[in-house]
């Protein structure tokens, strides 16, 4: 009963695996990616060789099969060493969802397996320029005209738009339904009428690309709907239930790394004759953010089991997860930067580039504020674990 609370031999394995090739291949492309804003190429070959750019595709689509939580190791132990580079799996995953949750067999065995193998990225889009926390107001449209739906509209904020070769794009089919008049559909780059945005100039993540995507009286055979039309906003909802975990994971990586940096630095750093790892406010520090750091950790853990199960209460979990662990990488990196001081400030070290990374997870697939106001509606129908079903 004790080994509860201690991952599982095959995912202690995976994150040797995992932390090995991110250390050799990924972790000198970031600083790089970073600087130049430009996909890291060579880490994302890296991944793919190790089998690590989407391990969550089941194995009959040619995948690895990992569970949520195995996943989320992947994706942690990648920021870890950049950012940029974990939403390979990160979004790979979070394009795909909505094919393994409602999907017909057909789409499954078109678009997965090219993703499993390598061959695509696959990206989401939900966002719009008004549609953003509030995306049940999207304008996309899809109308249907004969075996073809035709979709118009532009979606913003898409992680790698332009790189993926298929998008999970989500637009209006029935007028005057709001979220129950939402569909979607799988869009693939070389679509006649899809076009893309210029990069957007971002604070961090900079080596993944984030575009517009423009959808002009964009032709796709009917089969290519995910699940029945009407259902997309409930498949988007359940999606970002999951995919938050990933979001948690990315945190605790680049939290991660920040105080392993920061710890490493104290060590050697000598000030008044002695380490300054040896001062008591530099330890109390330290302490804290080992504390948040692993309580992200933990929570996150919870919540990858939660989503692997598929449980009721994941809906709390997965915005907890996300909220907390984003919140604790904001503050670790703020005070890695701080135990580094001058050098904490430039790019000698990495530690600002990872308080800049942070910042994002706070943000995407739902801003923490949003997250919050999730898990309040939950403790109050009672709906947060099954501790406090029927509590009050």
């Amino acid at each position: 009963m004790f080994d509860v609370y201690q991952l599982p031999e095959e995912h202690r394995e995976l994150r040797k695996v995992a932390r090995a090739v991110c250390e050799r291949k990924v972790a000198p492309g970031a600083a790089v990616a970073d600087e130049t804003a430009e996909f890291p190429q060579a880490s994302y070959d890296a991944l793919r060789g190790a089998d690590l750019h989407a391990p969550h595709i089941p194995e009959q689509y040619g995948g690895a099969g990992a569970d949520a939580l195995a996943t989320a190791v992947v994706i942690e132990e990648v920021a870890r060493v950049c950012a940029a580079s974990s939403l390979v799996p990160g979004v790979n995953k979070l394009g795909t969802l909505p094919l393994l949750l409602a999907g017909s067999e057909e789409l499954k065995r078109t678009y997965l397996p090219p993703v499993a193998a390598g061959d695509a990225l696959f990206s989401y889009c939900l966002s719009e320029a008004e549609a953003g926390s509030d995306a049940a107001s999207m304008i996309t449209r899809a109308e249907l005209d004969g075996d073809h739906w035709v979709l118009n509209g532009t979606k913003y904020w898409i992680t790698n738009a332009g790189l993926s070769k298929f998008y999970t794009v989500f637009a209006v089919t029935g007028r005057d339904k709001g979220s129950a008049g939402i569909s979607a559909f799988v869009v693939e780059r070389d679509d006649p009428g899809v076009g893309f945005g210029a990069p957007e100039h971002k604070l961090g993540v900079k080596g993944s690309p984030t575009r517009a995507v423009y959808l002009d009286d964009v032709r796709i055979p009917a089969n290519r709907v995910i699940g029945e039309p009407g259902t997309g906003f409930q498949t988007a909802m359940r999606t970002l239930d999951h995919t938050r975990v990933t979001i948690a994971a990315q945190a605790v990586g680049i939290a991660q790394g920040a105080l392993d940096c920061a710890t490493g630095y104290v060590k050697l750093r000598r000030q008044f004759g002695r380490a300054i790892a040896d001062f008591q406010g530099v330890q109390f520090l330290l302490a804290d953010m080992g504390m948040r750091l692993e309580a992200a950790r933990q929570l996150t853990y919870a919540a990858a089991a939660r989503s692997e199960r598929d449980d009721p209460d994941l809906t709390f979990f997965g915005a907890a997860a996300k909220c907390f662990a984003s919140d604790a990488a904001m503050q670790i990196t703020v005070d890695a930067v701080q135990l580094l001081g001058g050098f904490g400030y430039t790019t000698d070290f990495p530690v600002e580039r990872m308080l800049r990374d942070a910042k994002l997870t706070q943000i995407y697939e739902g801003t923490n504020q949003i997250q919050r106001i999730v898990m309040a509606r939950h403790l109050l129908r009672g709906l947060a674990g099954a501790e406090l079903v029927g509590a009050g």
